[in-house]
């Protein structure tokens, strides 16, 4: 691992959680029009650790079973985006998007394609805003379905091979009239991480020439 690579400036560090807030106010509001409530975000959270780390940040309040959507994308930079949140609760967030009118069975039945779409809308919504705000172009994977611990949605290896440290940027939700607790997550391995810093510092650049010194 490079030095360079490693470590976040702090106003590398702000760039990104101001860049990664506007992804994730698009995604809420793609998420409060599918199910009709309102959703509640925390302040965006950037942080370069180990797989390992970033797998145990995910496993909170002794949530281990999880389930996640998620999808690779391309582009000047690459990685992967999921949208997480504790299998305990994925038939709630499904019965809250197709209505309680639904009986279980029928949930049960509608998960699969229902967390599909929930994550293919929140994490396009994201990655489009990101990719806009730097003036870049994302090309992004069909969703797909993973469920276990925080390690199996991370790729863990042990021992790591290639790359272990990578980017975590994430954020909670929260359906407020829901039992309802997820994350929304963004990894990149060492390469890419370098590649964004490099596009973060020509966006801050080119916001510290704006009169106003300020992102607007």
């Amino acid at each position: 691992m490079t030095e360079d690579a490693s470590q976040l400036t702090e106003i590398e560090q702000d760039a990104l959680a101001e860049i990664a807030n506007m992804g994730v106010s698009r995604a809420a509001s793609s998420l409060r029009l599918l199910v009709g409530e309102e959703i509640l975000l925390s302040v965006p959270s950037v942080k370069i650790v180990t797989r390992q780390a970033a797998s145990k940040l995910v496993e909170r309040e002794n949530a281990k079973k999880l389930v996640a959507v998620q999808q690779t994308f391309e582009g000047p930079f690459a990685g992967k985006a999921l949208l997480i949140f504790p299998e305990a609760q994925s038939l709630e967030l499904v019965r809250s998007i197709v209505g309680d009118q639904h009986t279980l069975e029928d949930v049960i039945d509608l998960e699969q394609e229902a967390l599909a779409e929930t994550g293919n809308i929140i994490l396009n919504g994201c990655l489009a805003t990101i990719a806009n705000v730097l003036n870049r172009t994302m090309r992004m994977s069909l969703p797909s379905i993973v469920r276990g611990d925080g390690a199996t949605l991370f790729e863990v290896q042990a021992p790591a091979s290639g790359e272990q440290f990578v980017l975590f940027l994430y954020i909670d939700f929260n359906i407020k009239a829901r039992n309802v607790r997820g994350f929304i997550a963004l990894l990149l391995d060492l390469h890419s991480i370098a590649a964004l810093k490099t596009i973060v510092n020509d966006f801050i650049e080119a916001i510290e020439k704006q009169p106003s010194g300020h992102a607007g």
